[in-house]
């Protein structure tokens, strides 16, 4: 890399003089070395402005002429996520929102999220994010990958995700299995963290949006949650308390035989 472009995340016009180095015409390891030094010298908001301007169009023309994602530009994207606020939107909102991202460039984007730790407060403002955009069945991708990582989620973010889904219960369309996996993955982590009204919302969607597999699934685990506020009930032991406490009566006698070894 030359030392003077090392330079140009300091400077006061570093968009204009990192477009004279003509992006589009990087080798995919010069933006793996230049989404690393951006990541490391410049602001949330200024990474952002790189990830998007710079990054994404250049990791979706890849994905799209060579039907896989460069190694070296597979490592930029997990490099960015340094800043994970800059990478939610710098990358992962514009993509949802642009309503073209294949499924194909999910799973690929979707493998990174997998696989790199981000910060509870950046994933909830992310599933907070993408639970009000317009629904698209990637959108249903990456909110399920998210809820797999088990985080401790706010009350906010929960009821934004029930309006997520409620949203559907009028909708005509026959939704995506995704969607119904999504569904089952938020039943499954914060089914304890739902009010009374909540549930009972969500029962009435599973009369209109049904899968033959998952739907069931997602009846039994509202059924076997408590309520939100409510504390668990302790087990309740079957067997009565006076065999529990029943001494047991051993025969000092009765020695089972023990094999010996030949000298």
């Amino acid at each position: 890399m030359p030392k003077a472009f090392k330079h140009i995340p300091s400077t006061q016009m570093w968009e204009e003089v990192l477009y004279l180095t003509e992006p589009e015409k990087w080798s995919p390891n010069a933006m793996y070395q230049a989404t690393r030094i951006f990541a490391s010298n410049l602001g949330a908001r200024k990474a952002e402005r790189f990830y998007k301007l710079v990054l994404l169009p250049r990791v979706r023309e890849d994905i799209r002429k060579n039907k896989r994602l460069h190694f070296a530009l597979f490592q930029s994207l997990k490099k960015s996520l340094y800043k994970p606020a800059a990478f939610n939107k710098g990358i992962l909102f514009p993509l949802c929102e642009s309503g073209t991202c294949s499924l194909r460039e999910a799973v690929i984007l979707g493998s990174i999220l997998q696989k790199v730790s981000i910060p509870m407060l950046h994933s909830s403002v992310a599933l907070l994010k993408l639970a009000e955009m317009d629904y698209c069945g990637t959108t249903s991708y990456f909110i399920k990958l998210l809820l797999d990582k088990k985080y401790g989620l706010p009350y906010r973010v929960v009821d934004a995700l029930v309006a997520h889904f409620m949203r559907f219960l009028d909708d005509s369309r026959i939704m995506p299995v995704i969607w119904h996996q999504s569904l089952l993955a938020f039943v499954q982590r914060y089914k304890n963290e739902l009010q009374k009204e909540d549930k009972d919302n969500l029962r009435r969607l599973l009369e209109k949006q049904r899968h033959y597999l998952v739907t069931p699934e997602i009846s039994r685990e509202l059924i076997n949650s408590r309520n939100r506020g409510e504390k668990e009930d302790p087990m309740m032991i079957s067997t009565p308390v006076s065999v529990i406490n029943k001494t047991i009566n051993e025969d000092r006698f009765d020695i089972p035989e023990v094999p010996m070894e030949e000298d």
